[in-house]
């Protein structure tokens, strides 16, 4: 950012990834609250075959477990929910999808508004969808874990002193 920089808005980016095809729906809104969490849950439900059973990872973020939230998913038990544990996005592969469109569309944007800014995610993510592939990790689990064993190791020591 430089020093004239200016915010003409923001927008939240909802979004799901498919990890069998790699496609994405979402959508964005002005608010992240437990509504908007709700109408996106509905448009998953709508989208997918009922035959499906769905399993979504999710963050801790309160408006995920909110009670309005908690009633709607028990009337639907093909939905299950997982939750990261705290400080673990990476372990949600939309996470990674949301790097990708931050890399590649929006820091590289100048937007003058909200609805370009928008257009600019939804054009991104249907460009996407024409020809999604599934996120195929190439890094061993056990690697993985060994990572962030040292990272444990290393920030208790920080915070032990």
């Amino acid at each position: 950012m430089t020093h004239d920089y200016k915010r003409n808005g923001v927008t939240a980016l909802i979004a799901a990834l498919n990890m069998l095809d790699g496609k994405v729906l979402s959508m964005t809104d002005s608010l992240h609250r437990h509504q908007e969490w709700l109408r996106f849950l509905k448009m998953i439900d709508r989208k997918t075959p009922k035959t499906k059973e769905l399993h979504l990872v999710v963050d801790n973020y309160a408006t995920h477990k909110h009670p309005k939230v908690k009633a709607w998913l028990t009337k639907r038990p093909r939905i299950h929910i997982h939750f990261t544990p705290t400080s673990s996005s990476w372990l949600n592969m939309v996470e990674r999808f949301f790097c990708d469109i931050t890399d590649k569309r929006i820091r590289r944007g100048a937007f003058t508004s909200v609805p370009e800014l928008e257009a600019a995610i939804n054009e991104y993510i249907s460009v996407h969808n024409a020809k999604p592939k599934p996120f195929i990790w190439t890094t061993k689990a056990s690697d993985i874990l060994a990572k962030v064993i040292r990272a444990r190791a290393s920030m208790n020591k920080y915070t032990s002193n």
